[in-house]
């Protein structure tokens, strides 16, 4: 079985975010144990398995993505590698649609190479400041939103880009006030080539801090758009590895841009 990582949300190796890719036969998945295992083996924040689907369905591939330690309901960066790997090898062309625990999505290429997701517009829910998140981060929090069952987040709007940057957290306690993790947020400085900065903190299912993350931006376009009065955006997440996602508001549904690089390709040589 050949394994690749991809390089997502950015068009150079070794930045933006790495998944892990695992294309699978149209006999489906093995049991959960093994992808669990692979997952914790490559050690990256998400692990993503696939498989075709047989022909006249809702969907074309059946995705999953594993953390180092779990199953989760939505990842953007690996399912950008995914399609990346399909239709760089082939196995794909044009736009192509994915059934996964969070619903049907898809992947259209674009002739520049980038490629556009179309995932479900996280639901934003005014909460107070949870108790310890503000020393927890290392800074106080302007306003906080859940975002809803999917993405499981809390997003923590700050003051400014240079705290998103600042930000040292402790991440045993981030990890009890989520269901997922901490998305923190800023509007850009005056002059940036992007309209915000996020970070995205996941302790409680492995991943400390998160170098790019798309799934986010399903929760920060409508945040930022509801405050710019514009649908098309740009966000940075400012990891030591980083990346720009575009995003567009389509409502119910917003699309995540970008593009991905493989690095890796090799062959997996324990069989499930």
């Amino acid at each position: 079985m050949r394994i690749r990582t991809v390089d997502a949300f950015t068009d150079r190796p070794f930045s933006g975010n790495p998944a892990g890719v695992l294309l699978f036969g149209p006999e489906g998945f093995p049991e959960d144990g093994f992808l669990q295992r692979v997952a914790a083996e490559l050690n990256l924040s998400e692990t993503a398995f696939a498989h075709p689907l047989p022909p006249g369905g809702d969907a074309d591939w059946a995705l999953r993505w594993f953390t180092p330690v779990t199953e989760v309901d939505m990842c953007g960066h690996a399912t950008l590698a995914t399609a990346h790997v399909l239709h760089t090898t082939g196995a794909a062309s044009g736009t192509v649609r994915f059934a996964a625990r969070c619903g049907t999505l898809t992947s259209a290429a674009h002739a520049d190479g980038s490629l556009t997701l179309d995932f479900p517009t996280a639901p934003l829910t005014p909460e107070p400041v949870p108790a310890g998140l503000a020393d927890a981060l290392g800074a106080e929090p302007v306003s906080v939103h859940d975002t809803g069952p999917h993405v499981g987040d809390l997003l923590v709007e700050l003051r400014d880009e240079a705290a998103v940057r600042g930000l040292t957290p402790d991440f045993p306690v981030l990890a009890g006030l989520s269901r997922r993790g901490v998305i923190a947020t800023a509007a850009a400085e005056p002059g940036r080539p992007y309209d915000y900065v996020s970070r995205g903190f996941f302790p409680a299912v492995g991943i400390d801090e998160d170098p790019v993350t798309g799934s986010a931006h399903t929760a920060l376009a409508p945040f930022w758009s509801a405050r710019s009065g514009r649908d098309e955006l740009t966000g940075l997440q400012a990891s030591a590895r980083s990346g720009l996602v575009r995003t567009s508001l389509r409502g119910a549904r917003t699309l995540l841009t970008g593009r991905a690089v493989t690095v890796l390709d090799g062959e997996l040589l324990v069989t499930p």
